[in-house]
């Protein structure tokens, strides 16, 4: 078994030393790249810089500035580890570091496939660390001093991170009969306003023998899910709460970005589709929204969460956004649209009641796929949260999947 071990060594080759040190009392071995550009590695190493650099396809990296060293290093180093974990060499990957290490070694480690250990021992770790962690499973170490020599502080921190990667790794070479379960894997997506739809659909799915992988829609959430997507650990797709897109159209704060629903679009898999909570765009406390949003209509979820009701003409840029990014798609896909309101905010005498806004997302969905007829566009009248809604759900993602599937 072995680790992947990154840094910058012309800086941080004490540090890492003393993890390698660790791993090998342990009995694990551990592949060393060097991600510096500037002095001389202070300890051995098993990926020279030259490599990294050339991998991104780099040569004379000595005249980079920080920054572009900093960022070739990244892709540089991830390209040498997919194509190490492709060799089957990668048991775990840990790095370490100040802002241009994270950036490099998290780059890496969000390249790999969920479930391979991943530790990141950063003196960000405690700050806005999204930008690190994505929808990855990384872990985020906290330095609590500075990587910058060896002592009580950092090497305590040190040799702990060590040693929780020689757990993981060993747990994980361990049979893990949940872990390895035969069931079919559905992904879905969740909100708190549509919760009584996912978990009845859910519900009905594992009655059937699947496995339901729930996510949050709160920006990660569907960055997570789609990662999973990619990595192909998932039969079907339940994506029923889309709010994330309304939070990258508008400017929220939970937006998965600007490819949202294209992982499941060109996976082939089968995906059942729904507008969960495109009502709604998310901020933080009310202080916290943008000044060109003051006055619009606004519903305080908790002291952290401010919701604001989306616009009928920001209704039709989110239809647009998400037809555009289903007639993509190469495996069977439904849209199910439930005419009755798409979040518990949205229902007869709720905050977030506007009929004429719901008709414009629909509208844009329908012309959006209208050049794609084999896109089966469900209108239903329930609210979504209607367990005769979320049944039709289950049952047409269910009719997609392969027969020879468990409970299928």
């Amino acid at each position: 078994m072995a680790v992947v071990l990154v840094a910058t060594l012309d800086t941080k080759g004490e540090e890492l030393g003393e993890v390698r040190s660790v791993l090998t009392s342990a009995g694990l071995a551990s592949i060393v790249i060097d991600a510096g550009s500037a002095g001389q590695p202070q300890i051995s190493v098993d990926i020279a810089r030259e490599r990294v650099f050339e991998a991104a396809a780099v040569q004379g990296f000595e005249s980079l500035s920080r920054g572009e060293a900093v960022a070739k290093a990244a892709t540089g180093v991830t390209s040498i580890v997919k194509q190490l974990y492709a060799e089957g060499r990668v048991d775990g990957i840990l790095a370490l570091g100040g802002s241009a290490g994270t950036t490099i070694g998290t780059s890496a480690m969000r390249a790999l496939p969920f479930g391979v250990p991943k530790v990141m021992i950063s003196t960000l770790a405690s700050g806005q660390t999204r930008p690190f962690v994505g929808g990855s499973d990384l872990v985020l170490f906290p330095s609590v001093a500075d990587v910058a020599g060896l002592n009580r502080l950092t090497r305590t921190v040190l040799r702990n991170a060590a040693w929780a990667m020689v757990g993981m790794v060993r747990g994980r070479a361990e049979p893990q009969s949940i872990a390895q379960s035969d069931r079919p894997v559905i992904t879905a997506t969740m909100f708190g306003v549509t919760t009584p739809c996912v978990s009845h659909a859910r519900m009905e799915l594992e009655s059937w023998g699947y496995e339901v992988l729930v996510f949050h829609a709160t920006g990660v959430g569907g960055q997570a899910m789609e990662g999973l997507v990619r990595d192909g650990m998932v039969s079907g797709i339940l994506d029923l709460t889309t709010t994330e897109i309304a939070d990258e159209v508008v400017g929220g704060v939970l937006s998965a970005g600007p490819d949202r629903l294209r992982a499941g679009a060109r996976s082939g898999l089968p995906q059942v589709i729904s507008v969960g909570a495109l009502d709604m765009v998310n901020f933080g406390p009310m202080e916290t929204v943008p000044e060109q949003f003051r006055g619009r209509l606004f519903h305080v979820h908790n002291a952290n969460v401010t919701l604001m009701r989306t616009t009928p003409e920001e209704n039709t840029a989110i239809g647009q956004f998400l037809a555009r990014a289903l007639v993509e798609s190469v495996g069977p896909t439904a849209v199910l649209i439930p005419r009755g309101g798409i979040s518990a905010l949205d229902a007869p005498g709720a905050p977030f009641y506007h009929p004429e806004a719901n008709t414009a997302l629909f509208d844009a969905i329908r012309q959006g796929l209208s050049s794609r007829p084999d896109i089966a566009l469900i209108e239903r009248i329930e609210h979504i949260n209607d367990p005769a809604f979320a049944s039709a759900a289950a049952a047409t993602l269910r009719g997609w999947l392969s027969p020879t599937m468990r409970g299928a």
